[in-house]
């Protein structure tokens, strides 16, 4: 991403954001992208962001009129008129983010790039962020470049998806096919209406048995889920009944797995 952004230059090989060389027009294409490292604060850590944002927006050489319009539509999209006046250092990290990304769309990128941008977030001030993230692409229909360790993250936002090991893409394609791909199993969770007998198909592992609750492992390859279903509703009285994905994680590490 640094690379994409203009800060490091690569050792071989050439990159193009938006028609130019980012580490060769780094200046022209600040004026197009905004970036967001979830590490690293653009914001003055002993300012309010109120100051930051007057800052940035000299930097950028923003119109007074049209910078004011466009912070007063980020303040109410994003929630941090509360904050605008508080000293970046006392705010929450959930808060700063918010800010942060704000920051980094005051100049009206076409392009967002944010690297971990919900990294150490609770969970609720991540969805939030997600919310806020796809909300953006929506309204504006910016373009949202995003690296990520969580893998909720792409499951939410993303639709195309790059996994990349040791430097090499592993894989390049859509979220869907993905998870169309590299998705052979399935988790039933039941809560029964009688004791359980045990169930015999090919593929289906029990993962978990106590009292009039079981859960299962189909291994889709073996035993179509439409086909288990069919026969355990057939086989016992059940008071409910869940289907889920494996979670993004074990897919992408299948991924790995398989390359390795």
């Amino acid at each position: 991403m640094k690379m994409l952004v203009g800060i490091l230059h690569p050792t071989a090989g050439q990159a193009h954001v938006l028609g130019r060389t980012p580490w060769r027009e780094r200046q022209q294409l600040a004026y197009q992208i905004g970036a967001v490292f979830g590490q690293k604060s653009q914001l003055w850590y002993h300012l309010p962001p109120a100051d930051s944002f007057d800052l940035l927006a000299r930097i950028y050489g923003l119109d007074r009129a049209a910078f004011h319009r466009r912070l007063s539509y980020l303040s109410e999209l994003f929630e941090i008129g509360a904050y605008m006046q508080v000293p970046v250092r006392k705010l929450s990290l959930g808060e700063r983010m918010r800010c942060e990304i704000a920051a980094s769309l005051l100049h009206n990128p076409r392009i967002l790039f944010l690297d971990e941008p919900t990294i150490g977030l609770d969970v609720v001030v991540k969805q939030r962020i997600r919310d806020l993230i796809l909300e953006l692409n929506r309204e504006e229909d910016v373009t949202i470049f995003l690296t990520s360790h969580d893998a909720g993250d792409v499951e939410v936002l993303c639709r195309r998806a790059m996994v990349i090991n040791h430097g090499e893409v592993i894989y390049d394609g859509q979220v869907s096919t993905l998870k169309r791909d590299y998705m052979h199993t399935k988790t039933v969770s039941l809560k029964l209406g009688e004791p359980w007998q045990g169930f015999d198909r090919p593929g289906v592992k029990v993962l978990k048995h106590k009292g009039y609750g079981v859960k299962l492992q189909v291994d889709t390859a073996a035993s179509p889920i439409e086909d288990v279903v069919g026969r355990l509703l057939a086989k016992y009285a059940i008071a409910d009944i869940n289907v889920d994905n494996p979670p993004m994680e074990e897919i992408i590490a299948q991924i790995y797995t398989q390359r390795t």
